[in-house]
């Protein structure tokens, strides 16, 4: 695999996306990878000006390439986002839904892996695997309670005092399927990866009956790899213990809202999000991103951080079999941010390096 050219389709997107994006990308050509790069469309200006974030010719590009890099995108809420269309797509129905979503739902892209590793030594390095597709982020979010669902609801004193119009509910679904397909995803992905604990986050202590259908499928998948142990532990504790005793954990399986708290904690001992990278991992397509957001605030004042782009195309490079290069990448991350100098350093890790000298500091190091 790693001998072969790949189409990669990069879509910038907006606020700090497309210059940490532009920072980043000749990170490619200095660790030779052999990869053709296409830039295509996404984010609020099409969302704006088109009446979607994601345009028909990007879903073509995305389509015809390998694999896709993304920069930060902007989300706005459903008012807002009405409100900034241009004044001739108004009457069109038109529904924001955040491109990130867009690309999940449509890619069938069902496991997000959020690697957490020490970067100034070697004290600890785990994985976050969260669910993308169901959870208490299914999208079953009610400002009025249905009818139908009254009854289920209703009951609880709160309920019954503010009455149906006047109550909201989210459900968190969790089915057979996409359990065992995300705990069988992390339980040979430590497999593959040479990790020997796999740590279910839950709350079993709480949501009793959900948790046991998620404890019925963990121990039955578990017992098809008997090399690696296997546990279920309270979200919380593993929270806690992810700041305290990171070294304890290999890979962290988490359903959707769980999996996302825990993986910006995770960020956070790390350095924070300027170093946080994350993979979109389905049957076929995938897609990676850093993880930190579009700061439209920092744009143009060159102060974003790119190592998480850069440390993005790492792990982009590794899931594709570019184990070499990948390995040359997060060297050269790791000596800039061991060697600490302010001149190679963005603001949130304490220096006050622009975002292409940050990113120059990375290529020189890998030259």
């Amino acid at each position: 695999m790693a001998g072969r050219k790949m189409r990669i389709a990069v879509l910038p997107g907006d606020g700090i996306g497309a210059e940490v994006v532009e920072a980043a990308l000749p990170i490619i050509e200095a660790v030779g990878l052999p990869w053709t790069l296409e830039i295509g469309d996404i984010g609020w200006e099409f969302w704006k000006h088109e009446g979607t974030p994601v345009p028909p010719r990007t879903w073509d590009l995305i389509t015809r390439s390998a694999a896709t890099l993304v920069g930060a995108v902007t989300s706005k809420p459903p008012r807002e986002a009405r409100a900034e269309l241009d004044v001739g797509l108004r009457s069109g129905g038109r529904i924001y839904v955040s491109p990130v979503i867009q690309l999940r739902q449509r890619l069938a892209l069902f496991a997000n892996l959020r690697p957490v590793a020490d970067l100034r030594g070697d004290r600890f390095g785990f994985v976050v695997i969260r669910e993308n597709t169901e959870g208490l982020y299914s999208g079953i979010d009610y400002r009025e309670v249905p009818e139908a669902l009254w009854p289920s609801v209703g009951t609880h004193p709160n309920a019954a005092r503010s009455g149906r119009e006047h109550t909201a509910m989210s459900i968190r679904l969790q089915t057979e399927f996409g359990l065992r397909r995300i705990i069988e995803f992390g339980f040979s992905f430590a497999a593959r990866h040479g990790f020997h604990r796999v740590t279910l986050a839950d709350k079993p202590n709480v949501l009793r009956n959900s948790s046991e259908l998620v404890r019925e499928i963990f121990d039955d998948v578990g017992r098809k790899y008997p090399q690696i142990e296997g546990e279920i532990l309270n979200v919380d504790a593993v929270g806690l213990w992810i700041v305290t005793r990171p070294e304890r954990f290999g890979v962290i399986v988490a359903e959707n809202m769980f999996g996302d708290i825990l993986s910006d904690v995770g960020a956070g001992v790390m350095g924070g999000l300027g170093l946080a990278t994350s993979g979109n991992i389905g049957s076929v397509g995938t897609y990676f991103e850093p993880v930190h957001g579009s700061a439209p605030a920092l744009v143009g004042a060159q102060r974003a951080n790119p190592l998480a782009m850069i440390l993005t195309i790492a792990q982009m490079a590794a899931h594709h079999g570019f184990t070499t290069q990948a390995q040359v990448i997060n060297a050269a991350v790791r000596r800039v941010i061991v060697l600490n100098r302010a001149d190679e350093l963005t603001p949130d890790l304490g220096g006050h390096a622009t975002t292409s000298a940050a990113a120059h500091a990375v290529i020189g190091a890998v030259k």
